[in-house]
C-alpha cells in the first residue's frame, strides 16, 4: 500500500483510535468494539479498513462460541523506527495532506478532553535550521514514538496510565 492509502485508511477518528488501541495489545472486534464503545460490527468494519491499508494484520484466530475472532495487532508496533525510512506526510494533493491534518487536530481534541494533571509539554515552531538540526530532530521524536510504541501495554494494565503523543513534522515551502 501506497502512504496516501494508509493516510485515507486512517481518515477517521475511530480508526486513530483502533491504532492506538491495537500497539499494546492483540484485539478482537468485540474486544476493541467494548474498550472504545463501540458495537462489535463498527469496529470490524474499521478494522478490515486498516487492515486492507496493511495497517494492522490478523496475529490470532481463537475459537469462540462456535466461530473465528481475528484478533488485530497495529503493525507499527513491531517496526523500529528508521530514521533513514522517513518519508514525507503524504505524497497526495494539498487538499488531502490538510484533510489529514485536520482528522488528528479532531483527535487531539477529542484527547485534549480527558487530560489529566501529569507531566506533559505542547511545542509549535515554524523556524529555519539546517539540514543536520532537521534530521535529529525527525530521528528523535521518531525514536521517542517508537519508545512509546515498544512500551505500550493493554488497556488498564495495572502501573499503567493512558497518555498521548501527537507530532507532525514536515518540512515547508519557502516564502
Amino acid at each position: 500500500m501506497s502512504t496516501i492509502d494508509e493516510l485515507r485508511a486512517t481518515a477517521h477518528p475511530v480508526r486513530l483510535r483502533l491504532l492506538s488501541l491495537l500497539t499494546g495489545v492483540a484485539m478482537s472486534a468485540a474486544e476493541a468494539g467494548r474498550e472504545l464503545g463501540l458495537s462489535q460490527a463498527t469496529a470490524s468494519y474499521h478494522l478490515r479498513v486498516l487492515e486492507r491499508a496493511g495497517l494492522v494484520r490478523v496475529v490470532e484466530v481463537v475459537r469462540l462460541r462456535g466461530g473465528d475472532a481475528k484478533r488485530y495487532r497495529h503493525e507499527a508496533s513491531s517496526v523500529p523506527f528508521d530514521v533513514h525510512d522517513v518519508h514525507p506526510l503524504d505524497p497526495g494533493t494539498a487538499e488531502e495532506r490538510v484533510a489529514y491534518l485536520g482528522l488528528i487536530a479532531v483527535e487531539l481534541r477529542r484527547r485534549a478532553l480527558d487530560q489529566v494533571d501529569g507531566p506533559g509539554m505542547s511545542a509549535d515552531a515554524e523556524l529555519w535550521v539546517d539540514p543536520e538540526t532537521w534530521r535529529r530532530v525527525v530521528h528523535h521524536v521518531g525514536q521517542t514514538a517508537a519508545l512509546l510504541h515498544a512500551a505500550a501495554r493493554p488497556p488498564r494494565t495495572p502501573g499503567t496510565q493512558p497518555v498521548s503523543m501527537t507530532a507532525a513534522l514536515f518540512p515547508v515551502r519557502r516564502r
